[in-house]
Formats: C-alpha cells, sequence, structure tokens
C-alpha cells in the first residue's frame, strides 16, 4: 500500500499533523520508536521515574569533549508531551523577528501567520488556566510588593479541570505521564481520536531506519526503511522525531544519496541547536507547603526581555532530589516540605557551531556539540535574571538555592532544521518542506530558528497544524 502521508514520531508536531491529515481523508502512516506507556500508574511512582529513571531513554551520546553523556529523552507513544509539564504558552509576536543584538534568526512567517494553529490547537488541547493556590499566592504578593520590574500571569495549562480532584495526578503531572489522561498530550488528546479511522495506521515499537528515494530522483523520497527491514511507501514523508534526531535521518539520507554536495541547506543540517538556558530554583520558608497544582503563574521582567518564570509543578518528593546530597536525607526531607520550586528559562543565541552531528569515523555516537561560552550575551541576561529573581524572593521572605540544568537536561530540545526563506542559512521553507527537496517536510521542535522566552510544545503544535492545512491545500488546489 502507498499512503498518502507517512509521519516518522509521535510527539507534539506529529500527532497534530497526523489529526488533521487522517481528518482530511489523507491514509497516514505514522512511526513511533517506542511503545506505549504502562497505565498501572508506575508513569507517577517517583521511585520508577525520577530515581530510576526507567520511562528514559539509555542511547549515549558524546558532548563537544567528545565525553559520554546521555540526553534525557523519552521514546514512547507521545513523545516528549507525556511528560512535559504541560505549560503551553504562544510565543510573543515580537519573537517572531530576528533580534541582531542577540543574535536569534528570524521566522520565514509572523505571529499572525500563526495565529489560526494557535486558536486550533488550544481548542484542541483544552488549554485553560487555574486559580491560584494559597501558598503562591503569598509568594505573588510578595514580589508584587518590590519594585522589582517582576510580573505575574496566569500560566495556560494543557491540564483537564478535574485534575484538582485528583491529589496524586495534581502532584504528579510535571515530570510525569497521567494514567487517567488528565493531561493534554499529542495521545490523550490528538492520536486517541484517531484510533477508529480506517484511514490511519499506527506502528509502534520500530523505528525508521533510512530515509529511500526514488531511483532516478534522489530529492523524492520513495519510502522508509525501519529497524525490522520493512519498507513503506508514501507521496509525502513528514520527519518528527525531534530536534536531536530528525537532523540525524536527514544528514544519513543526504550523505547515501549524494545530496550533501549539491544540495546548499544540507550544510545548515544539524546546526542552531538550542535548548535553552535553563536553572532550577528551590526557595524555602519556614512554613510547610500544601499547594496541589502549583505551577499555576509565569513571571516576565522587561529588564530580562528574553527570559521568563515559572514555579515547577513538583511536590516535596521530587524537590528533595534537587537538594544537594551533603545534606543528610532526613532534614532535606523537611526542607522539601517547606520549599516551591521555580524553572528559569532564557532563550539561547542562535549559533551554527551548537549542532547535532551523526556518527562520525572514530565513534558510532551521536554528537551533540553545545556550548554557552558562543551566547555571552545569552549567558549574561541569565544570570542577570537569576539573581534578579532569587532577590526578589529573598525580599519576600525566602531563602533560595540554584541549580544549572546540565547538557542532558533536552527537554525544550530544538533548532537543528529551522526554518527560512534562504537555502544557504536555513533547512525548511516557510511551509516546512526541505529546501530542494520534492515531498519531504519536518514538523518538529527542529524547525524553531527561534526558542522564545517560553515553553516550544504549543508553537511546534501550532506549526504542524499550519503545515498539515497546507499540504492539504496544495493537494485540492493541485
Amino acid at each position: 500500500m502507498n499512503y498518502d502521508v507517512i509521519i516518522i514520531g509521535s510527539g507534539a508536531g506529529s500527532s497534530a499533523a497526523a489529526y488533521k491529515l487522517v481528518n482530511a481523508n489523507k491514509t497516514v502512516l505514522l512511526v513511533e520508536k517506542g511503545k506505549e506507556l504502562p497505565k498501572d500508574g508506575s508513569t507517577q511512582d517517583y521511585q520508577k521515574v525520577i530515581t530510576d529513571g526507567i520511562f528514559k531513554s539509555i542511547e549515549p551520546w558524546l558532548n563537544k569533549q567528545n565525553q559520554l553523556f546521555v540526553p534525557e529523552e523519552y521514546f514512547n507513544l507521545g513523545g516528549k508531551t507525556k511528560w512535559y509539564g504541560a505549560a503551553l504558552l504562544r510565543i510573543d509576536r515580537t519573537e517572531f523577528a530576528a533580534d541582531a543584538d542577540f543574535e536569534c534568526m528570524g521566522w520565514p512567517i509572523t505571529y499572525d501567520d500563526l495565529v489560526p494553529s494557535y486558536d486550533e490547537i488550544e481548542h484542541l488541547l483544552g488549554v485553560r488556566t487555574f486559580p491560584i493556590e494559597p501558598d503562591l499566592e503569598i509568594i505573588r504578593q510578595g514580589i508584587a510588593k518590590q519594585d522589582s520590574g517582576w510580573q505575574d500571569f496566569p500560566l495556560p495549562l494543557g491540564l483537564a479541570s478535574s485534575i484538582l480532584g485528583n491529589e496524586n495526578e495534581a502532584r504528579h503531572f510535571d515530570g510525569f505521564a497521567s494514567t487517567l489522561g488528565l493531561k493534554a498530550e499529542a495521545q490523550t488528546s490528538l492520536l486517541s481520536r484517531l484510533s477508529d479511522k480506517q484511514n490511519f495506521r499506527l506502528i509502534t515499537g520500530h523505528s525508521v531506519k533510512h530515509l529511500l528515494g526514488k531511483d532516478d530522483d534522489p530529492k523524492l523520497i520513495a519510502s522508509v526503511m525501519l529497524d525490522n527491514g520493512q519498507s513503506y511507501s508514501a507521496d509525502k514523508v513528514l520527519l518528527a522525531a525531534g530536534a536531536m534526531h530528525s537532523p540525524r535521518l536527514l544528514q544519513d539520507y543526504f550523505n547515501a544519496s549524494g545530496l550533501t554536495a549539491s544540495l546548499p541547506c544540507a550544510r545548515q543540517v544539524g546546526q542552531n541547536f538550542k535548548r535553552h538556558i535553563l536553572t532550577a530554583m528551590l526557595a524555602f520558608s519556614r512554613s510547610s507547603k500544601t499547594d496541589k497544582l502549583r505551577k499555576t503563574t509565569a513571571w516576565f521582567n522587561n529588564q530580562h526581555p528574553h527570559s521568563s518564570v515559572q514555579p515547577l509543578g513538583f511536590s516535596e518528593d521530587v524537590l528533595i532530589s534537587l537538594i544537594p546530597d551533603i545534606i543528610p536525607r532526613w532534614f532535606a526531607k523537611q526542607l522539601g516540605k517547606r520549599a516551591y520550586g521555580f524553572f528559569l528559562q532564557t532563550e539561547d543565541s542562535s549559533h551554527p557551531d551548537n549542532k547535532v552531528t551523526v556518527a562520525n569515523p572514530d565513534s558510532s555516537l551521536p554528537r551533540l556539540d553545545y556550548d554557552l561560552s558562543r551566547m555571552p550575551k545569552a549567558n549574561k541576561e541569565h544570570k542577570q535574571m537569576v539573581r534578579s529573581f532569587s532577590r526578589s524572593l529573598w525580599k519576600a521572605g525566602y531563602i533560595c538555592f540554584t541549580k544549572s540544568i546540565p547538557l542532558a537536561g533536552t527537554a525544550h530540545a530544538c533548532g537543528t532544521l529551522v526554518t527560512g526563506v534562504d537555502p544557504q542559512t536555513s533547512v525548511v521553507d516557510s511551509h516546512g518542506k526541505v529546501h530542494g527537496m520534492s515531498n519531504l517536510y519536518v514538523v518538529d521542535g527542529s524547525v524553531l530558528p527561534r526558542s522564545s522566552r517560553v515553553n516550544p510544545a504549543l508553537t511546534i503544535y501550532a506549526w504542524s497544524l499550519r503545515v498539515a492545512e497546507h499540504l492539504i491545500e496544495e493537494n485540492n488546489n493541485g
């Protein structure tokens, strides 16, 4: 059977594209490397999820210094969306433009171009805000009384309103996978709606090993080959394996087909990797904290325009894991009861040397070359922002401890196949098609030329809906 579309991956971008295309009566095959997560409660078990990390990828990578590390990636149906904190914010309209001073690339589209898709995905995911809870309200008021420049806003979340009625789910959604479907994510909100569709097929537990070009035209992808040797053909192929994995598939294909030398965009594949500069902060006070969701408010500050702050949706069991091991565990438990966690992020600059590369002759392992020293302005803003928010919490009566998120923390990985007008500086065009290719598109976070100051998930969903809409219109007009 020849499908209209094959989609590689099952995260935010792939699920949105599949939902749109299947409902437009296109025959769609979606291939996911991982399998469906169990529903036995283990995905909300602190020991199994956090301490043992049994659901995380064990795939080793090399860093800039050729040292081994294991990125915090997930291979399962629904991808990272099963584990994300469900903070679903739009990129500000100003963040679609290039920022030369901060060394950030611009989008080939505007905010207004993406508004219809933003509207649609927010409706599909049931994005809403929640009332601020008592402990966080005290913190909010303490910061608001200061002349610090920090402004708070309700944080849009992809959570069911009923989650507050289930304490375990409410306390274990950020970094955990819901067992009751109370978190809006790729599988629950989108793929599950396609399960009874005759024109949709899902393959799990097998990865795509190779893109296969047409014999007489390598610019047209004729089929994909899985790790079991099976091949499937389609009129169009959508890459959505994520910013760390899609570029490796494309690099392999360009190298095997000889297109590396002839397509200008080939030199950009894997470059401009972005992940946000991230810091976790714990704020301690004398009183025990009883909030459930916690993650209901975000802070912005015009003095730090590329940065944002949001609470971690972590209860004491997870917060304890962020307390240094040098602290006795009995004391750490007491501290955890009195702690509130925060997630501080700053957009990292675009830099071509921050990149993902496939295996080289010296190693069979993929490599992630990423160096904060290449982004001095972004790094400086982040440090200033961390000090500023810490100072505000101190004035509000809290003692703070911070921990930088290491390279392995790839939750917000994007870039590597950036969208743009010029094939010399980008990989895909404004409709997601790889420059110079006939039928290959990208619908995951790798297309983002800017990560902005907020979480990228909602924009990945929206981008994918927009690409799928274009493919439908193109087919109808063709």
